[in-house]
């Protein structure tokens, strides 16, 4: 313990003489079976209990335990002040390398806007805290039960990550919009009116539920669902709020992996470490941001972006690339992160190329090459993030006037998965009690998909 706060002095030095501003940092030494529990919990001490926590705890510890997986060598949470967990077990070097990684995440999670608009950091545990004290109340409470809270919960967490993305954006509230669809509805005034015999103007329609498209499924159903009890309405709640905490962490994964690689790598060299440990550094460096075969390292990719952008503003040291490399840390997320400066060379140098599934194998379509690097790149833009999920959004309440729900997906090009849609349609209709409609596409073809008290259906035209 003593040489580790040693080292974390060293490192808490460099941190502030590199300009990176952090929270207050914790450390808590701890086992695999402790780290393999916070893996299962989202890194979470303090969480609701829930089977599927348990379900992916026996997951982790089989692939453990077999050798197909192995554990991270440290977990780190956004909060003030920051969490951070250590396994026991590494070597005194990767727990150095690891300390200086964790003050790079430390940074990220303090400047990011993502972050900054989406939690406050100083709630995080005490919230988690709050929100599991909830959750089990409801579990004891003998009027509830275990099951009907289960239930309930599993059909939250299908439909968790279907909300707004960008929480940075604010939200118009309902008076906002409804001034916003009374502006558009009312006829603008016609110069030639004196022309033409009086007419009568009917009044805008602004009955509609909800005015505009709605993307927060789990809220829109809290709030207008009235045969909801209030333990269903807190339920609801609760999973939109961590949703909403862990969707920076999605949004910026490899920016904020990149960052804190980026950061141990400058520390670490800055540290004058003795041989042995120096040489044992720059094999775990390398280990921590080779490319991944079969997928993207975010390690790999953000680390090399971050280095590019410090040498094209100014070099390495120069005044000029700290404060670009700041302004980018605190102004994007991934997507914009890539768009902007995932170069042409670092896209060839990064072999990064398109593929599609042909059969039992899968066809490469497109290389980084001069002519096709901007197809590709445009590819990896939308499966970054939560471009990975489709967006689908409430557009009445009332279909046919019988209460149901109509939803539209929008369509980016990539179909839906028919197993995955027909359960969260299933999830869906039982958290709002009634039918639901789902408009998308299938094939290039447009297509309705429909969860009745009968079942599943899909209804395809043209």
């Amino acid at each position: 313990m003593r040489e580790l706060e040693y080292w974390d002095a060293r490192i808490r030095e460099k941190v502030a003489e590199f300009g990176l501003d952090c929270y207050e940092q914790e450390f808590e030494i701890c086992d695999q079976e402790a780290m393999l529990g916070y893996m299962a919990y989202h890194g979470m001490p303090s969480h609701y209990p829930h089977w599927s926590f348990g379900k992916a705890f026996e997951q982790i510890k089989t692939m453990y335990d077999y050798g197909v997986q192995g554990l991270p060598y440290e977990m780190v949470i956004n909060s003030d002040p920051c969490l951070a967990y250590l396994m026991r077990d590494n070597s005194l070097c990767l727990q150095v390398l690891t300390i200086a990684h964790v003050y790079g995440h430390n940074d990220f999670f303090k400047n990011n806007f993502t972050f900054t608009s989406a939690t406050n950091a100083k709630e995080t545990l005490a919230a988690f805290k709050a929100r599991a004290d909830r959750v089990r109340r409801y579990l004891e409470d003998p009027s509830i039960g275990a099951e009907a809270v289960e239930q309930f919960l599993d059909a939250a967490h299908a439909l968790s990550f279907n909300r707004r993305r960008n929480i940075a954006i604010r939200k118009p509230s309902e008076e906002e919009q409804r001034a916003a669809a009374l502006e558009r509805a009312t006829p603008r005034p016609d110069p030639f009116a004196h022309l033409h015999p009086p007419q009568e103007v009917a009044e805008p329609e602004l009955r509609r539920v909800p005015l505009e498209p709605e993307e927060d499924i789990l809220l829109f159903i809290r709030d207008h669902n009235r045969h909801l009890a209030e333990w269903q309405r807190d339920l609801l709640t609760i999973v939109d709020e961590e949703a909403r905490y862990f969707i920076p962490q999605m949004e910026t994964k490899i920016m904020n992996e990149g960052w804190a690689s980026f950061w141990h790598h400058r520390i670490m060299h800055a540290l004058e470490l003795p041989e042995a440990l120096h040489l044992e550094f720059l094999v775990r460096h390398n280990q921590v941001i080779c490319p991944q075969p079969g997928g993207l390292n975010p390690y790999h990719i953000g680390f090399l972006v971050w280095r590019d952008i410090e040498r094209r503003f100014g070099g390495e040291g120069s005044a000029e690339a700290r404060e670009k490399l700041f302004s980018v840390r605190e102004s994007d997320r991934d997507v914009a992160f890539l768009r902007r400066f995932l170069t042409k060379e670092l896209m060839g140098e990064l072999d990064l190329f398109a593929w599609k599934p042909r059969g039992e194998y899968c066809v490469v379509t497109q290389v980084s090459d001069e002519e096709n690097w901007r197809e590709v790149k445009a590819q990896l833009l939308r499966q970054v993030g939560t471009g990975t999920l489709p967006v689908i959004r409430i557009l009445d309440a009332d279909h046919q006037g019988r209460r149901a729900l109509y939803l539209r997906h929008e369509h980016d090009g990539r179909d839906l998965e028919m197993t995955h849609a027909e359960k969260t349609l299933g999830y869906l209709r039982a958290l709002w009690g009634q039918d639901v409609y789902l408009e998308t596409r299938l094939r290039g073809k447009p297509t309705q998909l429909c969860m009745r008290e009968g079942g599943f259906d899909a209804t395809t035209s043209g």
